[in-house]
């Protein structure tokens, strides 16, 4: 019955709260369809305001606020292992430790690995890689690899995923209800009122990055909306959490699809703002903590990954950023670059965000 299935959800006990530990960023939790409703329409009176207050304005959403967080996990959870699944072929065709967008997986060497697993023939596995880009050069990269997720499921079908037990392709949301299942779709569509109203406003809307067994998820959420909606500027913008040991290889690989899909890359860049709670996590469930080991190790990854981004304004000027950051060195470094790339303010590529009160030394000089 309900009463039982809502227990297989309930939250692990040191989790619950996912406020804890967490000052700067605002949390919210699943009361039921109709509290998402009210949020959706907050968030649609927010991006009003921003459109009739300025031009070009920012509104920002949270898509734990737009549905039930249960779905966000289980997604996340598929994603992770789909990429995990790239890396382990990768590593058996000697490619360990390669970053993201150069780890090149052999078509041929994969159909067999994928054989042997059982997982697919090679029949079967012939028509995966036929597309127009797949497999042509004979390698499967991991934007490839991504896109057979999207051209062999539908978003509620979701998602195929190894059992490297069986040998099998399992679906994981099987388990999904139909009422989980119109909870799914009810959250997907209210992104989709939020983003067409933004479109239609003038207004950029940035989708922020929560946390870490959430985030690849709204990541991939955040993508296809940047997919339908960046097509003449940037609208929708996703948000990259520089903390995070992987954000380089995110970004560069998002930078690459909108490339060769040729939209608008529109992205926030932030330290981050759960760290205490992604390390206790990572300590008592006994996973690798996803956090760079020092905030230095964090500002060098910062820099690195904006610096990736202005190159490439400067180069094809369908890349947007906002520098959402409070550290003057990070903004120093910023006007800086932009200086050296030719980058001017009046392009409005670039923009900077501070939380309002905090560090006004910094808001008000840059503002003039």
């Amino acid at each position: 019955g309900a009463e039982q299935r809502e227990k297989q959800y309930r939250a692990h006990r040191g989790f619950g709260d996912r406020r804890g530990g967490v000052i700067s960023a605002r949390t919210y939790f699943y009361a039921d369809e109709a509290k998402c409703d009210q949020h959706m329409e907050t968030f649609l009176r927010c991006i009003d305001a921003s459109s009739g207050s300025s031009e070009d304005g920012f509104s920002a959403i949270k898509l734990t606020a737009l549905g039930r967080p249960q779905f966000l996990l289980q997604f996340s959870e598929v994603l992770v292992k789909w990429r995990r699944f790239f890396h382990q072929m990768a590593a058996e065709q000697g490619q360990a430790g390669r970053a993201a967008l150069e780890t090149k997986l052999e078509v041929e060497k994969l159909q067999e690995a994928l054989a042997n697993l059982g997982i697919a023939t090679k029949a079967e596995s012939q028509h995966w890689f036929t597309g127009e880009n797949l497999g042509v050069s004979g390698t499967v990269d991991l934007l490839d690899w991504n896109s057979l997720i999207d051209s062999r499921t539908k978003i509620s079908k979701l998602l195929l995923v190894p059992n490297m037990q069986t040998g099998q392709l399992e679906p994981l949301l099987s388990r999904f209800t139909e009422e989980e299942d119109l909870q799914m779709k009810r959250m997907l569509q209210r992104m989709d009122v939020l983003a067409k109203r933004a479109t239609e406003t003038g207004v950029r809307l940035m989708v922020d990055a929560e946390q870490t067994y959430f985030q690849p998820a709204i990541s991939r959420l955040t993508l296809e909306m940047q997919r339908r909606f960046n097509r003449d500027r940037a609208i929708i913008f996703n948000t990259y959490q520089c903390y995070l040991k992987e954000a380089y290889d995110n970004v560069t690989v998002d930078v690459e699809l909108s490339r060769r899909e040729g939209w608008h890359f529109g992205t926030k860049l932030v330290r981050g703002a759960y760290m205490e709670q992604e390390r206790n996590r990572a300590a008592q469930i006994g996973y690798e903590d996803p956090i760079n080991p020092t905030y230095e190790k964090t500002s060098e990854m910062y820099h690195r990954c904006l610096d990736y981004i202005l190159e490439e304004i400067k180069h094809s000027w369908k890349a947007n950023v906002m520098v959402a950051s409070h550290n003057e060195d990070t903004v120093k470094f910023t006007l800086r670059r932009m200086m050296e790339l030719g980058i001017h303010p009046s392009e409005k590529k670039v923009y900077f965000g501070q939380l309002l009160g905090m560090c006004d030394q910094i808001t008000f000089p840059l503002g003039e």
